[in-house]
């Protein structure tokens, strides 16, 4: 998460209102429910957890042991079962 900024990006007006509650700290703007994003969606982590997900899964599939995985993928046995167990 970054900051911005009031100053930046509100009317002055705006700002000015908002002082009057809050002061030199940080202050959370949640996101519109219907345009909240979930994690890891935006740096695309999301993303590159499933593609390594679906990459145990078939190499379990293909006969790939639960050990095996854990050494290659740098995963313990327990995350690994979870993955392949996933429903």
């Amino acid at each position: 998460m970054r900051y911005i900024n009031a100053s930046a990006v509100l009317p002055e007006e705006l700002v000015e209102k908002l002082q009057e509650f809050v002061q030199g700290e940080y202050l959370y703007i949640p996101a519109i429910k219907n345009q909240h994003r979930s994690w890891g969606e935006l740096s695309g982590a999301r993303q590159e957890i499933n593609k390594r997900n679906h990459e145990i899964l078939k190499a379990y599939i293909l006969g790939a042991s639960v050990e095996e995985l854990s050494e290659s993928f740098h995963l313990s046995t327990y995350a690994i079962r979870k993955i392949i167990y996933q429903k």
